[in-house]
Parts: C-alpha cells; structure tokens; sequence
C-alpha cells in the first residue's frame, strides 16, 4: 500500500497528459509576438507546468487574421529572470499547422520562467511567453 501511494503522490497533475504528449485546447498562454505581427499561444504537457522536464507546443499564428505560419525556424532559451539565467536548450521540431513541438523543456525550480522565443525564416520576430511553475 505504501508504494502505491509513494508511486502516485509524486506524479504530474494530469498524468495522462504527461505520458502521451497530449497537449489541452486551451493555452496555458498567449502572447503578442516582438512587433505584433505574430500571435504565440503556449500549450504544456503537463499543464500547468512543473518542476522538472516538460514539454510545450507552440502555435503561431499571424496577429491580423489568425493564420497558422508555417516553414519557420523557432528556437526557444529558457529564462528565469528572478534568478539571471536559464537553463539547457530544448529542441524545437515544426509540426505544420503553425505547431511547434518544445521537448525537453527543463524547468528546475519554481518561479516565472520566461520561454524566450526567436523566429527566423520567411519573418523574423521574438516572442517571451511566461510561464509559473508552482
């Protein structure tokens, strides 16, 4: 009895979400890319985040007409602005549809953490969504 508990306290709020990969419909946040040009909405596994490795999907979308924008090159830093600095970089894989899959998005402490997001490609942008690891 004690390792079932042990084995279920420690997981995620939501392990299904956790163990697919599975991202919610609604965003965790969205935010006004740099210029305006672009929208940026963050979706976690799991959602919220927590400590620990996570992953996110980004959508990106043009801010006049909701479009997805596809063929560009998101690279995505990890900062926690309290603390002056970030973490490893996670990897970012084009998905179509705008989607931006983030993998291995490690998140060590609690506090805000910034996802300090660079486009490149047929536009260049950046966009800082925030995110609350509680």
């Amino acid at each position: 009895m004690a390792l079932l508990w042990a084995s279920t306290s420690c997981s995620s709020p939501n392990p299904a979400l956790a163990a697919t990969g599975a991202f919610p419909a609604i965003a965790y946040a969205t935010t006004p890319s740099t210029t305006g040009a672009l929208v940026v909405e963050v979706r976690t596994s799991p959602q919220p985040p927590s400590v620990g490795t996570n992953e996110a999907q980004l959508l990106v979308t043009r801010a006049t007409d909701g479009t997805a924008v596809d063929d560009l090159t998101v690279s995505v830093e990890p900062w926690m602005p309290s603390m002056g600095h970030g973490t490893s970089t996670p990897t970012v894989t084009p998905e179509g549809g705008g989607t931006y899959l983030v993998t291995d998005l490690y998140l060590y402490m609690q506090g805000v953490w910034i996802l300090r997001t660079t486009i490149s490609g047929p536009m260049s942008d950046s966009a800082a969504p925030q995110l609350e690891i509680q």
